[in-house]
């Protein structure tokens, strides 16, 4: 917390706007966005490691439809303005996470549906559609590396004070989030055996990541004075979220996994996947309308590289070289030589 900082406002009333977005639409779109992309990881990688897994990776290439569909529909909704979506593939900008998620999502959703296409092709006829849907889904998969930590980007690169103060262990708990949920989903999808088993331990992996990251946000949102964001038991719900499910899963391992357990948790485990998107769209709102926390989190001393990347001066080859000579040449008093006379 900024020691120099007194609690100085403007009258009590906020230097910063709330985000005008319907939290649980939006929210909603991140938690569909996280779980089909790591859900095509999460298959492709059983493609590969677990020969025999073909229901894990038939559902792999069918749950990522609803990224096109479902999750774009809501995206698209909540922009009111439908053109606003077209006027995004109008450039690529390498430095706005807007403009990198839009052409994740674009090509996500383009080899994801490609893939989905193709392995129901290959479910009716057979043949080579399977080959052609497996060469479909690994870019599918790369795109959705992406799907689940681009939407934190862009809730950082934001001046909202809660999405701000710990870009990168927003990311890493996004990102298990979506593990979590990817697995949950596929798991729940799987008959008994071997295979569910390994999802299930894939998820709760990911829960524990969770926390672990959880923690590590919190700790950060005291030091930058953020923290009364979260206050009221938001941060004990967030955390709940991963706990109990976690706490499930380890207990069904304990009775030899799978089970009714395991369905209960992996359906704890996408509510609270779901339900962490739209409490950190809240929380956020809630840090930009708060006077004492937006003032508070605008000090100086956050404005460090962990918000703000330093600007590197580029490194010109013989620069001190130059600067010796030039000193000489106007007969500084550095140089230990007289200027010139006359």
């Amino acid at each position: 917390m900024n020691k120099e900082w007194r609690g100085q406002d403007y009258y009590g009333r906020p230097q910063l706007k709330a985000a005008p977005f319907n939290t649980w639409v939006v929210g909603g779109y991140m938690f569909l966005a996280g779980l089909g992309g790591k859900a095509s990881i999460l298959s492709a990688i059983a493609d590969v490691v677990r020969p025999g897994s073909e229901t894990v990776v038939r559902n792999g290439r069918y749950v990522p439809l609803i990224v096109p569909t479902l999750g774009a529909a809501l995206l698209v909704w909540d922009l009111h303005t439908p053109q606003r979506f077209y006027n995004m593939f109008r450039v690529a900008k390498g430095t706005s996470p807007m403009s990198i998620g839009t052409w994740i999502l674009s090509g996500f959703s383009l080899f994801s549906g490609a893939s989905a296409g193709l392995q129901f092709l290959a479910d009716r006829r057979g043949g080579k559609t399977g080959m052609a849907a497996m060469a479909a889904h690994i870019p599918a998969a790369v795109f959705g590396a992406g799907m689940g930590t681009y939407t934190s980007a862009l809730l950082a690169a934001t001046s909202t004070p809660l999405w701000a103060a710990a870009p990168r262990a927003l990311a890493m708990r996004f990102a298990a989030a979506s593990v979590a949920s990817g697995g949950a989903s596929l798991s729940l999808l799987e008959e008994e055996g071997p295979t569910r088993r390994a999802l299930d331990a894939v998820t709760a992996v990911a829960l524990a990541s969770e926390l672990v990251f959880g923690s590590a946000q919190s700790r950060a949102y005291r030091q930058k004075g953020v923290a009364g964001a979260i206050a009221g038991g938001h941060e004990a719900g967030q955390m709940l979220g991963a706990a109990l499910p976690l706490g499930l899963y380890a207990l069904s391992a304990l009775r030899g996994g799978g089970g009714n357990l395991s369905r209960v948790a992996g359906l704890l485990a996408l509510g609270g996947a779901f339900l962490l998107r739209v409490s950190t769209m809240q929380a956020g709102n809630r840090s930009a309308s708060d006077p004492q926390i937006s003032f508070r989190f605008a000090q100086p001393d956050n404005l460090q590289p962990d918000n703000l990347e330093p600007v590197r001066r580029p490194r010109v080859r013989g620069r001190r070289r130059a600067a010796r000579r030039a000193r000489v040449t106007a007969g500084s008093p550095r140089s230990g030589r007289p200027p010139p006379s006359g």
